[in-house]
């Protein structure tokens, strides 16, 4: 069809760009545990994660501020140098991260010259994301304009899935000894994806310079109607302040805890409180990702149909009433003392492997107990002998990995994936709804602000938050849901009383 001819073409060369900023953007928090041994003293393992998950809030809490720096100058020079200078921004800051020597080496120089580069990362795709769907918003036609938008969306996910596939191929091709080549990873090798992610940046700069600018932000030019103060415009003027705080606590906020509960911190909860490995932690994300995409494409072409709110409305209610449920069978399926009776125990083996080091010798011995329905507990403990008359200092260092069964495996790639379809319904109609609320002139920053605080602050919190509440209350597994519930359900009685589901037909002008 003529109104759709090249839309492809831009949402392709919109698509790769914002994918890889998601990659570079999330490749951080999909190596948390890895990072918080790198850059972090090693005393405390919990705190160590806990300082890595609020570096990596860090990039979420500066996106507002990215978002308006870079939505201004969107709404000032163009959709399209904009975020081109956004991706250029990202991809050598995650580049740079790759670089860091560790905490060992450079003491705390290292965790502050990430958490500069993190900041960066923030304040970067705080104005990629807002620029790219508003500029595929811009090429749409407005009766489809949530199916076309809909494909940015896919974005974030997929750069989040590219992220755990890099990972994992990384970590698997350093040995071909398994045990070696985790040892790699977790020294060295996990610089690799934060490395390579510059030819992916280079490929996509490329690209994005062949790129035309909006035609409805050119005809503003042209007419010489484009803004003089975007910030003045978009946030003091009642009317318009008035939409961009709707946007915020009527959608945004709901739809950020949602995203990030579904695909963050369901894989924090699988590895560290389900106790999953490092692998089936990641693969279980990975396939529910797979699984639940093209959702957001469904959603965002129904949302043409129907309109955008209660898509979203829903998917946030769903959220509300079912995650306790979804993460109690996360944690029932992994959970190995249902399993301790005589006659499921199939086999035990005990390997211990010495370890030289220059002070004294460290015997990590692990402890493999396998059950009759596939799952596999391994307890790694760490003891230090010292001298030769074989004095024993027991130093309290245990760790246990699970590796589940087929069954439970894909039981709990189902229940994830129940979540990431959540996360489709608040997510696929966003990018319309959001471009559909304010005029053409200050459409970049008045978007790109309540976005970013919704999924860069209530959202990007979510992992942080959330541990940090299984760490406090230490009975209660499931209490760190109670953040993101209670964020949604604010949301929803908001969304549901001020939200119109109409779409203003002089929005464009």
């Amino acid at each position: 069809m003529k109104e759709t001819k090249g839309i492809w073409k831009v949402i392709g060369a919109s698509s790769l760009g914002t994918l890889i900023e998601w990659y570079d953007f999330y490749i951080f928090g999909s190596l948390a545990t890895v990072l918080a041994n790198q850059f972090f003293p090693k005393t405390n393992p919990t705190a160590a994660l806990l300082s890595t998950l609020a570096t990596f809030a860090a990039g979420f809490i500066v996106r507002p501020f990215g978002a308006l720096v870079f939505g201004r100058l969107g709404d000032l020079i163009g959709r399209k140098y904009t975020f081109l200078l956004t991706l250029i921004i990202m991809g050598g800051s995650t580049f740079a991260i790759g670089l860091i020597p560790n905490y060992d080496t450079i003491g705390y120089a290292a965790p502050i010259l990430v958490l500069v580069l993190r900041l960066l990362q923030g304040l970067a795709l705080g104005g990629e994301y807002g620029g790219a769907a508003t500029y595929v918003a811009e090429h749409s036609p407005t009766h489809r304009r949530g199916f076309f938008t809909s494909w940015i969306q896919t974005t974030a996910t997929l750069g989040l899935f590219v992220s755990l596939g890099v990972i994992l191929l990384t970590r698997h091709s350093l040995d071909a000894d398994a045990a070696k080549s985790i040892a790699k990873f977790n020294d060295w090798g996990w610089r690799i994806p934060f490395l390579v992610s510059i030819v992916l940046v280079v490929v996509s700069v490329y690209i994005r310079l062949k790129m035309k600018e909006s035609p409805l932000f050119e005809k503003l030019k042209t007419a010489g109607a484009t803004s003089v103060n975007p910030l003045k415009e978009s946030f003091g003027h009642k009317s318009n302040l008035k939409m961009v705080l709707l946007a915020l606590f009527g959608a945004t906020m709901g739809q950020g805890v949602v995203w990030y509960t579904g695909q963050f911190y369901a894989q924090s909860f699988i590895e560290n409180v389900c106790k999953i490995d490092f692998d089936q932690s990641r693969t279980i994300l990975i396939w529910a990702i797979l699984f639940a995409t093209p959702f957001f494409v469904v959603f965002g072409s129904w949302s043409d149909k129907i309109g955008r709110k209660w898509i979203m409305l829903a998917g946030m209610f769903l959220a509300i009433v079912t995650y306790q449920f979804l993460f109690k069978q996360l944690l029932t399926l992994s959970d190995n003392t249902t399993k301790t009776e005589l006659a499921d125990l199939k086999q035990i083996k005990t390997t211990r492997t010495p370890v030289a080091n220059t002070a004294d010798t460290l015997r990590t011995v692990v402890n493999k107990t396998y059950y009759a329905d596939g799952m596999v507990l391994s307890e790694t403990k760490k003891d230090t002998v010292y001298g030769a008359v074989g004095k024993v200092t027991l130093k309290p260092d245990t760790k246990i990995s699970k590796t589940v069964g087929s069954s439970d495996y894909w039981k709990m790639v189902f229940f994830v994936f129940i979540m990431i379809l959540y996360v489709t319904m608040v997510y696929g109609p966003i990018a319309a709804f959001l471009v559909e609320l304010f005029p053409t002139k200050i459409r970049y920053t008045s978007m790109s602000l309540p976005y970013h605080i919704g999924n860069g602050v209530f959202g990007g919190l979510t992992p942080f938050i959330a541990t940090l509440l299984t760490t406090i209350y230490t009975n209660d597994k499931l209490v760190g849901l109670m953040y993101p519930i209670i964020i949604a359900a604010v949301c929803l009685v908001i969304g549901t009383m001020y939200i119109s589901n109409k779409i203003d037909p002089a929005i464009d002008r």
